[in-house]
């Protein structure tokens, strides 16, 4: 049992924390303009964030649609609406597994990398360097990233729905033989722009700026040691999951339930 002394330690240091990771944040915000300036370095965080994530994404959003098109089907069949299964596959990609699915992938990949990275970097006194020759390491090495990664996942999450429906249209219709045209007029008269599309862009974009940001403030604030960055790194994926089903959790209740 924790000693009134001890929890108020980890409250106390949880609070710095918290603190100083609003600031590096709030200073990555501030500095949208100025890394506009330099494009190119936010050019070439999207390869490496999100062209090189571009094949689990595409992989895993195929099999996805496999699988809702093999579950959807057999049990709208005892209702006599197998019809809808483009519905069913298409509402469950945009709205939550499109997004979540995505920033769960990206996590595991492009986070741990940016954490690996930007922690080696720590441990090989590379951003201490960058400050002596008055160079802030926040607006050259940690902002391209955040706004690369923040412009990747979106586009990572619309990847990963778009070939999950085609999985499902593969499945259902030349495998489990759907009439083909309504599977597609099922999924587009009841899927809406607004309602559906538009609000799953919305979580990829707030999980998008949440991994990355994780993932940047774990490797800006490990440990400079090997041990340090191999620990960073492994919270930056527990903390990363935690926070996108969370804040899934939060944003379905705010959007779909009014």
């Amino acid at each position: 049992m924790l000693k009134p002394a001890q929890l108020g330690r980890y409250v106390i240091e949880g609070l710095e924390e918290l603190g100083a990771a609003t600031r590096l944040l709030l200073s990555l915000l501030a500095r949208l303009a100025a890394s506009l300036r330099r494009f190119g370095l936010i050019r070439d965080q999207l390869f490496f964030l999100g062209n090189r994530s571009l094949s689990i994404i595409s992989v895993s959003g195929l099999f996805v649609g496999f699988v809702l098109a093999l579950q959807g089907y057999y049990t709208l069949q005892r209702y006599g609406s197998a019809e809808a299964v483009g519905l069913l596959v298409t509402l469950s990609l945009v709205r939550e597994l499109g997004p979540v699915v995505s920033a769960l992938l990206f996590a595991g990949r492009a986070g741990t990398a940016l954490t690996a990275e930007i922690g080696l970097m720590k441990a090989g006194e590379q951003l201490t360097a960058m400050e002596m020759m008055a160079v802030d390491p926040v607006q050259r090495v940690l902002a391209p990233r955040f706004w690369g990664g923040l412009i990747a996942m979106p586009l990572l999450a619309a990847v990963f729905s778009a070939v999950g429906v085609i999985g499902g249209w593969l499945v259902a219709v030349p495998l489990l033989g759907i009439d083909g045209g309504s599977f597609w007029s099922q999924m587009q008269g009841g899927v809406d722009v607004f309602a559906d599309v538009w609000n799953g862009v919305v979580k990829s974009l707030v999980f998008g700026l949440t991994v990355t940001f994780v993932a940047l403030w774990q490797g800006f604030s490990c440990r400079a040691t090997p041990e340090g960055v191999a620990q960073a790194t492994t919270q930056t994926v527990v903390r990363s999951s935690l926070a996108v089903l969370a804040l899934d959790f939060v944003l379905t209740a705010m959007m779909f339930s009014l």
